[in-house]
């Protein structure tokens, strides 16, 4: 048996830049001295678009693993700050100009407490793959995934600073439980990472981040943006429940297209581990996070709202493009994932 190797166990390679504003920002990086843009420029940007969501994600990056061959120092670098400051700005005017204004948490909740129609059987990427994708779908799904997945806890314990009480008591439960309860081997990011290798992907760290479309970043930014600012920690406790509200069901489904397409041990066990953990973790955000910190702070109810509704219309912005490329037999990647050698895909 081939020993585990921690995927963050190093740094990965800075990406290919995909427009003016990542170009400078990995230019940078690299040690060059050209003057960074400016807001006049930013203002000019796709919010949404691959330029910018690939400039904020990697510089989200140096709070986390950081780039081979980029200097630590560069994390709190202020000119690199002053332009995440502009990009931030960019793509949260575009989130709340979308997102309904001045909810209620407990309304936004209730919204996505309502599971998707089954319908065709492809209303959602989980129904898809569970009803008819391939395992090449369960490759690319993984390949993008994994941005998120193998940092999967991270963002959300800089909460834990920024609750108080019983809120802060609960958060620490579940982020106990996705730490893998003091078992290395059962932290989700590693469990994600044996998923990966059940699929024959590469479980490096950052790996997929160049074959990554911008759909696949704006969720990952999303929740670096919110757990790194104490202001938007309602928006981040919004975040952090939509994705244990939804996770139980979808990850059943999962599962499900998991066993169909023979994926792996290691495949099966990610996603069974979801089903039950987080239908458990659902209970305790909603009524020992939520309703503990609203309690203490009331003001923050429209915050939890924006939380919950922009990560729906990322996820969904993400689900659309998978689903439309999939139906339509193209690769939802920038760049298609060799086959495994020796394998035969469906």
């Amino acid at each position: 048996m081939t020993a585990f190797r921690e995927p963050r166990s190093t740094a990965p390679a800075l990406p290919q830049e995909r427009g003016e504003v990542s170009s400078a920002v990995i230019a940078s990086l690299r040690g060059g001295r050209q003057v960074l843009p400016g807001r006049q420029r930013i203002s000019h940007c796709e919010p949404y678009g691959d330029d910018l969501q690939l400039a904020l994600y990697v510089l989200y990056e140096l709070h986390y693993q950081g780039f081979d061959g980029v200097d630590e120092e560069r994390e709190w670098d202020p000119a690199l700050l002053q332009l995440r400051q502009g990009l931030e700005e960019r793509f949260l005017c575009a989130l709340r100009a979308q997102v309904p204004g001045a909810g209620r948490a407990d309304d936004a909740l209730a919204r996505i407490l309502v599971e998707p129609a089954e319908g065709d059987g492809g209303s959602s990427v989980s129904h898809y793959l569970r009803d008819h994708g391939s395992l090449t779908h369960l490759r690319e799904y993984a390949a993008l995934r994994s941005l998120y997945h193998l940092k999967e806890a991270d963002p959300h314990a800089w909460l834990i600073p920024r609750l108080h009480g019983p809120a802060k008591a609960a958060m620490v439960a579940v982020e106990f439980d996705e730490f893998g309860a003091g078992r290395s081997e059962d932290i989700h990011a590693r469990l994600f990472a044996d998923l990966m290798a059940d699929l024959h992907l590469d479980t490096a760290y950052g790996r997929y981040l160049d074959a990554a479309p911008t759909e696949a970043l704006a969720p990952v930014n999303l929740m670096s943006l919110l757990g790194l600012h104490r202001v938007l920690r309602g928006a981040a406790v919004g975040h952090f429940a939509a994705l244990e509200v939804t996770s139980s069901p979808g990850s059943r489904r999962l599962a499900q297209a998991m066993r169909r397409l023979g994926a792996g041990r290691a495949a099966e066990r990610f996603y069974d581990e979801h089903v039950e953990a987080d239908a458990v973790h659902e209970q305790v955000v909603r009524h020992e996070v939520i309703a503990p910190l609203l309690d203490a702070e009331p003001h923050l109810t429209a915050d939890v709202a924006f939380g919950v509704e922009a990560t729906g219309l990322l996820e969904d912005r993400l689900g659309d493009l998978l689903l439309r490329a999939w139906r339509g037999d193209r690769t939802a990647l920038r760049t298609a994932l060799p086959e495994p050698a020796g394998s035969a895909m469906p």
